[in-house]
């Protein structure tokens, strides 16, 4: 599991790239990659392209996240989904509230 996160030149957009397994062991580093951060977002965006598994506990991260960014006002994406993760999504209702892409 590696968790990477890197602001946009402008500082609007923080984007967090998940590879591996995405569950409770990747709880600090997950917290670590948009609360230890230098700018304040407008949008988040979560790059889950090399995640392989995602399991209810890394669901929960990706609603602190949103609490994070502002709730029901927040701009949270989630990206390049495979089929198994946006299956989990769509199972919890995710697409009500993350845009997924």
């Amino acid at each position: 599991m590696t968790i990477t996160s890197q602001p946009s030149a402008d500082g609007r957009e923080l984007t967090i790239a998940i590879s591996g397994r995405f569950d409770f062991n990747a709880h600090q580093a997950f917290r670590d990659a948009y609360q230890r951060q230098d700018v304040t977002p407008e949008r988040y965006v979560v790059d889950l392209q090399g995640a392989t598994y995602l399991d209810s506990s890394a669901l929960g991260m990706l609603l602190l996240l949103r609490d994070h960014a502002g709730g029901d006002e927040a701009d949270v994406r989630l990206l390049n989904c495979n089929a198994d993760v946006r299956k989990i999504l769509s199972v919890s209702n995710f697409e009500q509230l993350f845009v997924i892409a």
